[in-house]
C-alpha cells in the first residue's frame, strides 16, 4: 500500500518520552490507571514475523538484499524494487552463521559466514569471506586456500564493486598482510599482495581510495605501536608508542582516512571525558577540536562523505538519535518525522542518489514497520512488518529509571509494568543485557519483555556498570567485575524495585542471553536467598574456557587487553570463583538452561559444561538445546518454543498470580 507523507500520519503510535538526562532523579511510577487487565498475547504473535529481517537497499536503488527465514532455515535473498518479485534466493553453508553481509557495488555482495572449530585442542571460531555475483549467480570464496582463522576483515571495498581489501594471515603462525582480492568468478586468480606482513601488527587501516596507510602493533606488557604513511608508496614509521598506562587516553576510532591528507576524524574522548568526534592529524598524532559533541553521552558513530566531511553522528540516550549535517536528510527526517508522528523513524539504507531509501518507524511497545521511500514520488509504500499479527493496543511502554548502587554510582535502567495491575508487591524478572561491556539496553521493543509484562510481571532491565554510552569512566567501572560489582549492580536494581514498592522480595527471578544468561545462573549460584529461579540462553558457565575461545577469534584485536578487562588487575583472582560450572555445588535453585548447538559466540561447549557438572553434583536443571540455531534465533518456531518454555518454566517456580 502507497502511502503519501501527509497520509502516513494516520499510521500513529504512542508519543516518544523526552530522553532521561544522566543527573535525573530515580523515576518513581505513578500508580497505574485502574483499567482491566489486557488479553492474553498469543506467543505466537511476538514471535512469528514475516520471516524478513536485516534489509539493505543497493546503490542503484534497484535491489533489496535481506535475510530471510522459512522452515529450510535463513538464506539471503534479493528482491527487484520495480517488480517487487524475488530475483536471488543464497542458500547459506550449513552449520554455519551469518556473521554480515553488504553490497559491493550495485551488482555483488560480500558476505561473512562463521563456524565452529578446533583449534590446538580447543574450541575456536573461523570466519569466512564469499562474494555473490547477482548475474552470474556464482558465490566464489574470497581468501587463500590456507589462512588464519580470521578471513573477513575487509578494510576496503570498492564502490564499484571490483576488487576488495582483505587482512588475512598466510598461515596461523603469521602476522596478517593485506590482500586484493578481484571479485571475479576466481577471485584468488588475480590476488595481489599490498602490504606485506609486518611485525606485531594485527590491525590495518586503509584510506578512503584503498590505500593502506596505518597499523597497529599490539606488542606484549599491553604496549601498543602505531606506524603511519602519508601517501601510498612511503615507509611506515612510527607515530605512537602507547603503554597500558596511557593506552585509555591516547588510542582512537579511526572514522576515515582521507586520500591525500593526513587530516581526517576519529571518535575520542573530548574535554569532558565523553566520546566525541574530533579533528585528527596522523602524520603528528595530533588531536584536533570537537566537531562534534553531546553533552552527557557518548557519540557512537558517526559517518562522513567521500570528501571527509561529516554527513551524520549517532548517540543513545534512552533511545538511538542522529544528528544530521546534510541540510537535504536532515529536511527529509523532519518531514518523515511530521508524516509518521509519534514513532520514531529511521532511514536504514538508501541509495547513493538519495532516489530511494528504506524507512523504519516504531517504538518500544510497537515492532515498526519498513516502508520504501520513493524520493521523486514523495510516497513511501509498507514493505516489511515486523510481527503482523501483534496486537499493539495489548502492549505497553518501558519506562527509563534510575537507582544508585551501594557504592554510590547511578545506574540507568528500563521498568515495565504489567496492565491492569497496581505497580505495588509484583513478581519481578531483571533481564540483563548481553556483552557485557560496550553495549547497552535502551528505550526499544522487546518481545520477550513483552510477554512476560502481559503475564503479570513487572521487567526490569539495567545498564549495569560497563555498559556502553555513559562515558569513559562509567565504562572503566566494569574492569574486572563480572560476577562482583556488575552482578551487584543487578542486586542492587532488585533492592530498588523493593524499596519503592513494586516487586515482591519473593517472587524475584533473574533472565538472560549471552551474558545476560551467565548473569541469571551467577545469580541464583551466589545469592539464593533472593532469587527463585534463572533462565539461561547461551550463557558462559566457564570464564577461563570462554575466554581462551576468544583469544583463538580476537588476537588481532588485542586478546590480552580483552583477558585483562575481564579478569581484573589482581593476579590473584580466579574466574573459577565466578563461573557457575566449578561453583555449580552452590546451586540451590530451579535454572532453565538453552543453547543454540550451531552458536560461535559462546561455544555449545559452555552449555554441555554445566549440563554435565550439574547432573555429576546431583543438581537437577532443565535444558533445551535448539539445533541448527546459533547465538540467537533464526527460525520462528523455535522462539516460540523457548518463549512457551520460559512462560512455563516462571509460572511453576515464580508465578505471577
Amino acid at each position: 500500500m502507497a502511502l503519501s507523507l501527509v497520509a502516513a500520519a494516520a499510521v500513529g503510535m504512542v508519543q516518544p518520552a523526552l530522553a532521561q538526562s544522566p543527573a535525573a532523579a530515580p523515576v518513581v511510577p505513578a500508580p497505574a490507571q485502574a483499567e482491566a487487565r489486557p488479553a492474553t498475547i498469543p506467543v505466537a504473535a511476538l514471535t512469528k514475523s514475516t520471516g524478513i529481517s536485516d534489509l539493505k537497499l543497493s546503490p542503484d536503488g534497484k535491489w533489496i538484499a535481506f535475510r530471510s527465514t522459512s522452515k529450510d532455515g535463513l538464506v539471503l535473498a534479493v528482491l527487484d524494487v520495480d517488480t517487487r518479485q524475488l530475483a536471488h534466493k543464497i542458500n547459506l553453508p550449513k552449520k554455519s552463521e551469518l556473521e554480515w553481509y553488504r553490497w559491493a557495488g550495485s551488482g555483488k555482495l560480500l558476505i561473512s559466514f562463521s563456524a565452529e572449530t578446533v583449534f590446538f585442542g580447543e574450541d575456536a571460531r573461523i570466519s569466512r569471506l564469499f562474494h555473490y555475483d547477482l548475474a552470474t549467480r556464482a558465490m566464489p570464496f574470497v581468501g587463500k586456500p590456507e589462512m588464519g582463522l580470521d578471513g573477513d576483515d575487509v578494510l576496503y571495498v570498492d564502490p564499484a564493486g571490483e576488487f576488495v581489501l582483505l587482512a588475512m594471515q598466510r598461515t596461523i603462525y603469521d602476522y596478517p598482510s593485506v590482500w586484493r582480492f578481484q571479485l571475479s568468478d576466481k577471485p584468488e586468480r588475480g590476488a595481489s599482495e599490498v602490504q606485506r606482513a609486518t611485525q606485531g601488527i594485527w590491525e590495518w587501516y586503509a584510506d578512503d581510495a584503498g590505500a593502506v596507510r596505518m597499523g597497529m602493533a599490539f606488542l606484549s606488557g599491553g604496549k601498543v605501536r602505531v606506524l603511519y604513511r602519508s601517501k601510498p608508496g612511503d615507509p611506515l614509521r612510527e607515530i605512537a608508542k602507547i603503554t597500558e598506562d596511557n593506552f585509555d587516553d591516547t588510542i582512537w576510532d579511526v572514522l576515515r582516512i582521507t586520500q591525500g591528507s593526513d587530516e581526517g576524524l576519529v571518535l575520542k574522548p573530548g574535554p569532558d571525558g565523553w566520546m566525541a568526534v574530533r579533528k585528527f592529524n596522523y602524520a603528528t598524532r595530533e588531536v584536533g577540536e570537537v566537531v562534534f559533541s553531546v553533552p552527557g553521552w557518548d557519540v557512537d558513530e558517526a559517518t562522513v562523505d567521500d570528501k571527509g566531511q561529516l554527513i551524520a553522528a549517532f548517540h543513545t540516550d534512552d533511545r538511538d538519535r542522529v544528528t544530521w549535517f546534510d541540510p537535504k536528510m536532515k529536511a527529509l527526517y523532519a518531514r518523515l518525522g511530521k508524516a509518521l508522528a509519534g514513532q520514531q523513524v529511521w532511514v536504514t539504507s538508501r541509495a547513493k542518489d538519495d532516489s530511494r531509501m528504506l524507512v523504519w518507524a516504531g517504538s518500544e511497545s510497537n515492532p515498526g514497520q519498513t516502508f520504501l521511500y520513493d524520493a521523486a514520488k514523495r510516497t513511501m509504500d509498507g514493505f516489511d512488518t515486523a510481527l503482523p499479527d501483534l496486537d499493539a493496543a495489548l502492549t505497553v511502554a518501558p519506562k527509563p529509571v534510575s537507582y544508585t548502587t551501594r557504592d554510590k554510582h547511578t545506574i540507568f535502567a528500563y521498568l515495565t509494568l504489567p496492565r491492569g495491575r497496581q505497580p505495588k508487591g509484583l513478581p519481578l524478572i531483571i533481564m540483563p543485557h548481553g556483552g557485557p561491556y560496550g553495549v547497552r539496553d535502551k528505550l526499544e521493543f522487546d518481545s520477550l519483555v513483552q510477554l512476560l509484562a502481559n503475564r503479570g510481571y513487572a521487567v526490569l532491565q539495567p545498564n549495569y556498570r560497563g555498559s556502553g554510552g555513559y562515558g569513559k569512566a562509567f565504562s572503566e567501572l566494569g574492569a574486572g567485575q563480572i560476577g562482583r560489582a556488575m552482578q551487584d549492580d543487578l542486586d542492587d536494581a532488585m533492592d530498588w524495585a523493593v524499596a519503592q514498592g513494586i516487586a515482591d522480595p519473593k517472587r524475584v527471578c533473574m533472565a538472560g542471553a549471552s551474558y545476560g544468561g551467565y548473569a541469571a545462573l551467577w545469580a541464583v549460584i551466589r545469592n539464593p536467598e533472593r532469587y527463585r529461579c534463572a533462565v539461561s540462553f547461551a550463557g558462559v558457565t566457564d570464564w577461563k574456557r570462554q575466554l581462551k575461545y576468544d583469544a583463538n577469534f580476537f588476537t588481532r584485536k588485542g586478546a590480552k587487553k580483552w583477558m585483562a578487562r575481564v579478569q581484573g588487575e589482581d593476579p590473584n583472582f580466579s574466574l573459577d570463583l565466578v563461573s557457575p560450572v566449578p561453583q555449580i555445588a552452590r546451586l540451590t535453585r530451579p535454572v532453565l538452561l538453552s543453547h543454540g548447538d550451531e552458536d560461535t559466540n559462546v561455544p555449545f561447549k559452555q552449555f554441555t559444561l554445566l549440563r554435565d557438572a550439574a547432573a555429576k553434583a546431583g543438581k537437577p536443571i532443565e535444558t533445551m538445546v535448539f539445533a541448527g540455531e546459533g547465538h540467537g534465533f533464526d527460525k520462528d518456531e523455535n522462539q516460540a518454543r523457548w518463549y512457551a518454555a520460559i512462560e512455563a518454566f516462571l509460572a511453576k517456580h515464580n508465578p505471577a498470580d
